[in-house]
């Protein structure tokens, strides 16, 4: 008993002496007691590295984004027809997925389509919505009885669409029925380059595309008033078309100009989405290459030759065409020689209504404007 006593005893001595440190460790213990579990300094460590890797590609993406700022006014002074392009737009192809044969699916079942071909290589696709009191009429009618119609006792509107989209854009679509539902035949088409015709886009041929289509619908219409409607860069092939009408001594018997601006330069240069109107040596960069590409679109210039009522339309909240340029160019007009016989009156449209860019079809007063 005394034996296992002891034995306790010497174990329980002995277990004391190595908890407690000797003289020469015991700072290095001490030292160890203070250090972070190796866990705990990792877990500071990741997001310390995070946010660095974080700001490293804000960084980097900073700066190519300033990088290609930069370099794309030399691109497009390089290249100018990439500013062409970007004046067209004709590669911006909505609503997508619709069949332009098929002008019944997007609702217009009073109207066919045709195609007519302006130069050689060059085809164009038409669309002619008639009057709405001839809509029993041209039920399953072929393209010929349409052309016939044209003569019917109905005056022509002559439609030229913007730049990017199509014919079957929706807009466009709405403003064909209302102007079908007031009495109107409505003739539209696509410049070559856009929606299925074929051929490439460029000031000259687009002008000459539309005299073309006006010539042929003159062929047929008689005596019927026709009427030319342009909106935003339409209005630059129409008052192109109208001048040389004028000049020929065949001009329509009026003109429409909704949401118009003065001349290309003009309206890139105001444009609300151009970001790099102050950008050093803009004109030089942006505006010359326009110009070399043959782009004018000058209808400050056109409408002093023109001698036909003009009628212009325009949205106070217009974003795209600001509405001071419109008023510019009725008051270029309202002063020119040319119109001195003629009528010209500019129609403004408060930003309450909300019409913007292309919905003035909406106004409930549109029947009575064109009246």
């Amino acid at each position: 008993m005394r034996k296992r006593n002891e034995s306790v005893t010497v174990e329980h001595e002995r277990a004391a002496a190595a908890a407690v440190p000797g003289p020469l460790d015991k700072g290095c213990s001490l030292r160890r007691s203070l250090r972070l579990p190796a866990a705990a300094a990792e877990g500071m460590k990741r997001p310390l590295g995070r946010r660095y890797g974080l700001w490293f590609r804000l960084r980097k993406l900073i700066l190519w984004l300033l990088g290609m700022y930069i370099a794309i006014p030399f691109l497009v002074k390089l290249c100018p027809a990439i500013q062409a392009k970007l004046v067209f737009l004709n590669f911006v192809r909505v609503p997508y997925f619709i069949d332009l044969k098929r002008p019944q699916d997007q609702g217009l079942n009073h109207t066919c389509n045709y195609y007519l071909q302006p130069e050689e290589d060059v085809t164009i696709g038409v669309w002619h919505t008639v009057p709405a009191a001839l809509w029993k009429n041209a039920r399953g009618k072929d393209q010929l009885w349409f052309e016939e119609a044209l003569g019917s006792s109905y005056p022509v509107i002559l439609y030229l669409h913007g730049n990017a989209g199509t014919r079957g854009g929706d807009h466009r679509v709405e403003l064909y029925k209302v102007l079908s539902s007031l009495g109107y035949h409505v003739v539209t088409f696509d410049y070559r380059g856009w929606g299925d015709s074929i051929g490439s886009p460029s000031e000259r041929g687009m002008t000459y595309d539309a005299l073309h289509v006006f010539d042929w619908i003159k062929a047929r219409s008689g005596d019927n008033p026709v009427y030319i409607w342009g909106h935003s860069l339409g209005t630059g092939v129409a008052t192109n078309l109208v001048r040389r009408l004028c000049e020929r001594e065949t001009p329509p018997d009026a003109l429409i100009l909704e949401s118009p601006f003065t001349n290309i330069r003009e309206e890139a240069r105001s444009h609300p989405f151009s970001i790099y109107r102050y950008f050093p040596g803009f004109d030089w960069f942006f505006l010359d290459p326009i110009t070399t590409s043959g782009i004018k679109f000058a209808n400050d210039e056109n409408v002093k030759y023109i001698s036909c009522s003009l009628l212009i339309l325009h949205a106070e909240d217009d974003p795209v065409v600001p509405f001071h340029l419109g008023k510019k160019l009725y008051n270029i007009a309202a002063t020119s020689r040319s119109f001195r016989d003629y009528k010209v009156q500019f129609v403004p449209f408060h930003t309450d209504l909300g019409y913007r860019h292309k919905y003035i079809y909406r106004s409930p007063e549109l029947p009575r404007i064109l009246q």
